[in-house]
C-alpha cells in the first residue's frame, strides 16, 4: 500500500513479530534455545510492545496468543494501568475480564497471585478479580480444588466471603461439620477414606497418599471424578480416555507419545480419534480449501525439548488431519520421505527445498509449510526455489504460500522465516490454523498497518461480542 509511510511499514513488522513470538512462546526451553534465552527475548518484547503500541498489544488478548503470554500482557497492563486514560483503561478490561474467562482457572490464580505479589491493588484490579471470581459456575469447587490460592486472592482483593466459605479457608479445623456439601466431604476426607473419591481427583490424589492407599486402588476408584484431560495424562495407568472429545493437537501429542507397536496396534480408534477431531476443528470450512499441499517437518529438531517433548511434530501432525479435513484435494509431503503419518518420529535432516518443489509439482491452489525453518539438506535450498517460484514463475501469485512456524526462535525475537517472499506465522495449536493464515497476508509487505489495525479491531469487537 503506497501511501503507507516507512514508519507505519515498521510498525506493522513490530506488531506481527510480537504476534508471532506471543503465539509460539511460552518461555521454555525450545531445540534451540535454552529457558533463560527464551524468558530473556520475550519479556523484551513485552516490554517493546507495552511502551511503543500499548493499544495494540492489549488487543492482543482477541488474538491466537497463547495462555502464558496472554497472562503477561494481562499482568503488564494492571502494572502499568496509569500511564493511559480512562476510556482506554476502559477497554483494556473488557478485554482483560474477556481473555480470563476463557483461561484455564489454575493460570488465572496463578495471575492473581503474581498481582499479589508485585502489590497491584488498585481498584480496578480488585474489580477484575471480584468479577471473574463472581461468574465462576461453581465456586465451591474453586474453594476445594485451589483453596491455597483463593485464600490469597480473597485476602489481596478483599473479596466479601460467606461464613462457611471464610471458615473453609482460613479456620477449617474449628468447624465441626460444612453445610456446603463439597466442603463436609473434603473435612471428612482427612479421616474416611470413602470420602476421598467424592473430592476432585487433584485434591482427591492428596488425601490418598495421606492414607496409604496403593495407587491402583485410588486410580480404579477415582476414574469418574477425572477430567478428559485427567484422563489422557492417566492412559496407560488403567484409566482410559474418549480420545473423541480430546482438542485436535493435544491428541495428536498423545499419540505421538505412544510406542510405534501401539499405535500399529491402535491404529483404526487412534486415526479416527484424530479426523474426529480435526472435522470438528474445519467445521463448515471443510472441504473448502480447494487443491491443498502440505509440507510438514518430522526432522530430528522436531523433536522439541525436555518440558516440550515432540511438540513441533505433534502441531506439524494435527495440522495435517486438519488440512485433509479443510481441502478438496490433498498432498502431504513429510521432510522425512515418510507416508504413514501415524508411524511418524523424529528423526533425519531438513531437506524443505525438495520436498518444497515437489509439492508445487502438484500444481496446488494452497501451499502450506509447517516447519520450524531450520532448512539444511541443502542449506537454503528452500528460500531459493520460493524466491524463484514468486519472482519468476508464480509473481501473480497464484498460489497461496504460508510457512507456520510452531518453535520460536529467541536469537531473532521471532519465529525463523524460509524466504522474504513468503509469509510465516507462528503457530502453537492447529486449531488456529485458518486464522493464522489469514493473519499471516499482513506479512507479505502488501497489506500496510491501517489494514492491520482494522483487522485487529473486527477481531476485538467478535471477541468482546460487540457488533463488526
Amino acid at each position: 500500500m503506497m501511501s503507507d509511510t516507512f514508519a507505519d511499514l515498521v510498525a506493522c513488522e513490530d506488531v506481527l513479530m510480537f504476534v508471532n513470538a506471543a503465539v509460539t512462546s511460552t518461555g521454555q526451553r525450545e531445540f534451540h534455545h535454552d529457558a533463560g534465552e527464551q524468558r530473556l527475548s520475550l519479556d523484551f518484547l513485552h516490554e517493546y510492545m507495552l511502551e511503543n503500541y500499548r493499544e495494540v498489544y492489549g488487543a492482543a488478548l482477541a488474538l491466537d496468543v497463547n495462555d502464558h503470554n496472554a497472562a503477561i500482557i494481562i499482568r503488564n497492563l494492571l502494572v502499568r494501568a496509569g500511564d493511559v486514560g480512562v476510556e482506554e483503561r476502559r477497554r483494556e478490561g473488557l478485554l482483560i475480564a474477556r481473555r480470563l474467562e476463557l483461561m484455564p482457572q489454575q493460570r488465572v490464580y496463578r495471575v492473581f497471585r503474581e498481582l499479589r505479589r508485585l502489590g497491584v491493588n488498585n481498584r480496578r484490579t480488585r474489580a477484575i478479580i471480584r468479577d471473574w471470581m463472581a461468574g465462576r459456575r461453581d465456586p465451591a469447587f474453586d474453594f476445594v480444588k485451589y483453596r491455597g490460592a483463593v485464600k490469597d486472592v480473597a485476602r489481596h482483593a478483599h473479596l466479601r466471603l460467606g461464613e462457611e466459605q471464610h471458615a473453609f479457608l482460613f479456620a477449617p479445623h474449628e468447624m465441626k461439620s460444612f453445610r456446603t456439601p463439597i466442603f463436609e466431604k473434603w473435612r471428612r476426607a482427612h479421616y474416611e477414606q470413602a470420602a476421598i473419591y467424592e473430592l476432585p481427583y487433584t485434591v482427591a490424589e492428596g488425601f490418598a497418599a495421606k492414607h496409604g492407599i496403593p495407587r491402583e486402588v485410588f486410580l480404579e476408584r477415582i476414574e469418574h471424578r477425572m477430567t478428559r484431560l485427567e484422563r489422557l495424562r492417566m492412559q496407560g495407568s488403567g484409566v482410559r480416555a474418549e480420545l473423541g472429545e480430546m482438542p485436535l493437537t493435544r491428541l495428536a501429542s498423545y499419540v505421538l507419545s505412544l510406542p510405534l507397536d501401539e499405535r500399529a496396534e491402535r491404529r483404526a480408534e487412534l486415526s479416527g480419534a484424530l479426523r474426529t477431531a480435526a472435522r470438528r476443528v474445519a467445521g463448515a470450512a471443510r472441504g473448502s480449501w480447494g487443491r491443498v499441499a502440505a509440507v510438514l517437518d518430522d526432522s530430528y529438531s522436531s523433536l522439541g525439548s525436555g518440558v516440550k517433548r515432540r511438540r513441533p511434530l505433534a502441531v506439524a501432525l494435527a495440522s495435517h488431519y486438519l488440512l485433509e479435513a479443510l481441502a478438496k484435494e490433498y498432498t502431504p509431503l513429510w521432510t522425512s520421505g515418510r507416508t504413514d503419518e501415524l508411524l511418524l518420529y523424529p528423526s533425519g535432516p531438513t531437506p524443505l527445498g525438495l520436498r518444497i518443489i515437489d509439492a508445487l509439482d502438484t500444481a496446488p491452489e494452497r501451499l502450506l509449510i509447517v516447519s520450524d525453518g531450520w532448512d539444511n539438506a541443502p542449506p537454503g535450498l528452500a528460500a531459493d526455489v520460493l524466491r524463484i517460484w514468486r519472482t519468476r514463475l508464480d509473481p501473480g501469485r497464484r498460489v497461496l504460500i504460508v510457512h507456520l512456524n510452531p518453535v520460536y526462535d529467541a536469537d531473532d525475537f521471532d519465529v525463523r522465516r524460509l524466504a522474504p517472499g513468503v509469509p510465516t506465522a507462528g503457530i502453537r495449536d492447529a486449531e488456529n490454523l485458518a486464522t493464522l493464515v489469514e493473519l499471516a497476508r499482513f506479512a507479505e509487505g502488501r497489506v500496510g498497518l491501517g489494514r492491520l489495525r482494522d483487522h485487529l479491531d473486527g477481531r476485538v469487537a467478535r471477541f468482546l461480542g460487540e457488533s463488526v
